[in-house]
């Protein structure tokens, strides 16, 4: 259809439906997208690690892949409980580190050498001290 036809034949107020359902479908498929890229599977040192759970679908995901990492992390901040990324995760071993990421959403797995490992995650400036092992898949870090 041409664009003259399109604008005889649908009323402005409908041509405006359109367009908006338009620019919802691809913002939402825009953001689908980058919520799977954040997904991906990334290393630090000897460690591979995922990052996300924001969105239910992210969630979903991260529940499944869980059996496959040795270790979990959950930021969060507040009384509530909201999630948090951009966190500066530290791991030590010995007092060493031995990888070092930031994470892309709340809850980062992980998986690498079978140890226990010292915890130092900074968000804003703020730092948080836990300790980590094999077996330890939800371990939360509160700001």
């Amino acid at each position: 259809m041409q664009a003259d036809q399109f604008v005889r034949k649908y009323p402005v107020r409908r041509q405006a439906r359109i367009w908006c359902a338009v620019g919802v479908f691809t913002a939402s498929l825009g953001m689908s997208m980058a919520a799977n890229a954040d997904m991906s599977t990334s290393t630090a040192g000897p460690f591979t690690y995922v990052c996300g759970g924001v969105a239910a679908d992210e969630q979903a995901e991260m529940r499944s892949e869980a059996r496959n990492y040795d270790m979990g992390l959950l930021f969060t901040q507040g009384g509530r409980g909201e999630y948090l990324s951009d966190v500066n995760v530290k791991l030590m071993r010995n007092g060493k580190e031995v990888a070092q990421f930031t994470s892309t959403g709340p809850r980062c797995l992980i998986k690498g050498p079978r140890a226990s490992y010292q915890v130092v995650a900074t968000y804003e400036g703020m730092s948080k001290r836990t300790t980590v092992a094999p077996g330890d898949k939800n371990v939360q870090l509160r700001w």
